[in-house]
């Protein structure tokens, strides 16, 4: 039986799309295929974001910043998820018409200031705001707690 494929979207997936892919993955990827995509992608994984999701056990390395398009008409997404306002608006209609949609705003750690120290911790932020939705997200999809793993 496959699993449920579940994209996240974001505008230059070098950031939070990048995290909410690694997250889920770890948390419930027995349950679902997941994938994350940009509508201007950046080329490149923030190195906050590698950093951060370090800590917590993941590694996120072998995932690269890509294109919504190279999934256009190839894959079907059961969930498609916008995590920033403008690939909400931008993101091509056949994707946020596929499956489930949902719109979860975050701030753009490739936006954030500061030293590295005030970059990391905001960026720890962010993280911890996706595990938190996605948890929240996998109750609502009916998969308890105790199915999942623990980060």
């Amino acid at each position: 039986m496959s699993k449920p494929r579940v994209i996240f979207i974001c505008t230059g997936n070098s950031a939070r799309s990048q995290m909410a892919e690694g997250l889920l993955r770890a948390l419930a990827g027995d349950h679902f295929d997941v994938f994350s995509a940009g509508t201007e992608p950046k080329g490149t994984i923030l190195p906050e974001v590698l950093e951060v999701m370090r800590e917590v056990g993941i590694d996120t390395s072998l995932q690269r910043s890509k294109s919504v398009m190279e999934y256009m008409g190839r894959v079907n997404f059961a969930h498609v998820v916008t995590v920033c306002a403008d690939a909400e608006e931008n993101c091509p209609v056949v994707f946020l018409n596929m499956g489930t949609h949902d719109h979860w705003p975050f701030d753009d750690p490739a936006k954030f200031g500061g030293d590295e120290k005030q970059r990391l911790d905001s960026t720890r932020r962010v993280r911890d705001q996706i595990e938190e939705r996605l948890r929240l997200w996998l109750t609502e999809q009916g998969i308890p707690a105790g199915e999942y793993r623990r980060i």
